[in-house]
C-alpha cells in the first residue's frame, strides 16, 4: 500500500473523530501528541511488554499529521533524507 494512502486514511479518520475540529490547531501540540506516543513505546519497553503497538501510534500519529499540514511531498522528503543518509559518515562524526 502506497505511503500516501496511510496519510490520507490516517488524516480522515482523526478528522472524523474530532481531532481537528479546530480549524487552527496548535503546531506544538501535534507534534507533541506524536512524541507522547513514543514516550508511551518506551514505558511499554521499560516494562518488559512489546512497544510494537505503541510504535503504530506514532505512525499513525504522522501520516494524520501530514495529512493535516498538506505534507503530500513527504515521501519524496524521505526518499531523499535516506539517500543522503547512506552517504554520511559513521554516526556523522559525533558520539551518539
Amino acid at each position: 500500500m502506497e505511503l500516501i494512502h496511510y496519510i490520507d486514511e490516517a488524516h480522515e479518520t482523526a478528522s472524523k473523530n474530532g481531532f481537528w475540529d479546530d480549524p487552527n490547531p496548535n503546531y506544538a501540540e501535534k507534534v507533541m501528541l506524536i512524541v507522547t506516543e513514543l514516550s508511551e513505546a518506551i514505558q511499554e519497553d521499560r516494562k518488559g511488554e512489546d512497544p510494537t503497538p505503541e510504535i503504530a501510534d506514532v505512525f499513525i500519529r504522522l501520516f494524520d499529521f501530514c495529512g493535516r499540514f498538506h505534507y503530500p511531498h513527504i515521501v519524496d522528503c524521505i526518499e531523499t533524507k535516506m539517500k543522503e543518509n547512506r552517504t554520511r559518515p559513521y554516526k556523522h562524526n559525533r558520539r551518539y
